[in-house]
C-alpha cells in the first residue's frame, strides 16, 4: 500500500470495542425505523433517511475500520467475506491496491465536488422554500406527505411562495419542484451541472455528506459514516420543521419561514449546520485523496 504513515494495528479487543460502540450508536437510529417498517408505519421526517438515501439499516450498522488499519486476532478473518479485504502477514486490512478504474473515477468525481464546495462561498438566502415549492399549486391527492396537514390553505401557501425569492441551488431538491414552481427558481440546476451550483450553505448539500460517505464504503471508517448520518438526521428534522407541513403531532414545532423572525431562525440553523459539515467534508476529502494515491489497476 502507498501511504505516508505506517498502518495502525488494532488488537481484537480494541477493534471489537470500536465495532460494538458503533453498532450501539447506530441502532438508536435504525431500530425505530425497522420497527416502524414492520408495523407498516410511515414517518414523514425520518423515512427519508432510509428511502432517498438508499443505504440499508443493516449496512449502516456494519463496522469498517477505514484504510491503513490492520485488524489482528482470529475474529478478524470475518472481514474476509467482503471482497475489499485481504489477509496480510500482520492481520486483515482493506485492500486499497485493487480498486478498479471505474470506482476510481467515481471517487475522483466525489473528491472534485467536495473540493469545489470547500472553496465556493456558502449562500444562506433560500429559507427552506424548496419544501414549499414541492407542494406549490398541488391538489391534496398530489401532495407527498398528504397524511399530514399543511399549515396553510393552498392559496395562502402559493402566496407565500410567490412573495419570496426562490433560490434553490440543489438539483436533487429542485427536481421535485412542481411544474408551476420550477420557473420561480432563480437557478435551473441539472444533473450535469451539479458541480456548478452545489454550495456548502445548502442544507441538502450538507445532508449529502452522508451519501458521499456511504458511497465510499467500505473504505470509509464506520464512525465517519455515522457522524455524517447524525448531521443528515438533524438537518432533516430542521428541514421539515421549516416546511409547510404541520408536524406538531410528532413533536416538531414549526420554523415559520413565512415571517422575518422565522427566516432569521432558519438562517441561524443553516449556518450552524454548515459549520458542522466543514470537518466532515474535510475528512471525506482526505479519504478520497488517500484512496486516489494508490496506482490504478
Amino acid at each position: 500500500m502507498v501511504s505516508d504513515a505506517a498502518p495502525t494495528l488494532h488488537t481484537e479487543p480494541v477493534w471489537r470495542a470500536r465495532q460494538q460502540a458503533h453498532e450501539a450508536r447506530v441502532r438508536g437510529w435504525t431500530d425505530p425505523h425497522v420497527a416502524r417498517v414492520s408495523r407498516g408505519e410511515k414517518h414523514p421526517v425520518y423515512d427519508f433517511l432510509f428511502s432517498y438515501y438508499a443505504f440499508r439499516p443493516s449496512w449502516l450498522r456494519q463496522w469498517h475500520p477505514g484504510p491503513d488499519v490492520i485488524l489482528t486476532g482470529d475474529g478478524a478473518r470475518e472481514f474476509l467475506r467482503w471482497p475489499d479485504y485481504r489477509e496480510t502477514a500482520g492481520g486483515v486490512a482493506l485492500d486499497l491496491a485493487t480498486i478498479p478504474e471505474k470506482r476510481r473515477v467515481s471517487i475522483s468525481w466525489i473528491h472534485d465536488l467536495l473540493a469545489t464546495m470547500a472553496v465556493r462561498p456558502p449562500a444562506f438566502g433560500c429559507f427552506g422554500l424548496h419544501e414549499w415549492a414541492m407542494v406549490y399549486r398541488q391538489t391534496p391527492d398530489e401532495i407527498r406527505h398528504n397524511a399530514w396537514p399543511l399549515r396553510f390553505p393552498p392559496d395562502e401557501l402559493a402566496r407565500i411562495v410567490e412573495s419570496q425569492p426562490v433560490r434553490c441551488t440543489h438539483f436533487d431538491a429542485f427536481r421535485f419542484f412542481t411544474a408551476p414552481a420550477r420557473p420561480l427558481n432563480k437557478f435551473q440546476p441539472e444533473r450535469a451541472t451539479v458541480g456548478e451550483h452545489e454550495q456548502r450553505g445548502c442544507l441538502h448539500a450538507n445532508m449529502d455528506l452522508y451519501k458521499w460517505a456511504f458511497k465510499l464504503a467500505p473504505f470509509t471508517p464506520a464512525e465517519l459514516i455515522a457522524d455524517c448520518f447524525a448531521l443528515a438526521r438533524d438537518i432533516r428534522e430542521m428541514d421539515m420543521r421549516a416546511s409547510p407541513y404541520d408536524l406538531h403531532a410528532l413533536g416538531f414545532d414549526p420554523i415559520m419561514i413565512e415571517t422575518p423572525e422565522g427566516r432569521m431562525d432558519y438562517e441561524r440553523h443553516q449556518r450552524a449546520f454548515t459549520a458542522r459539515g466543514e470537518p466532515l467534508r474535510a475528512r471525506l476529502l482526505a479519504l478520497c485523496e488517500r484512496l486516489l494515491k494508490e496506482p490504478a489497476v
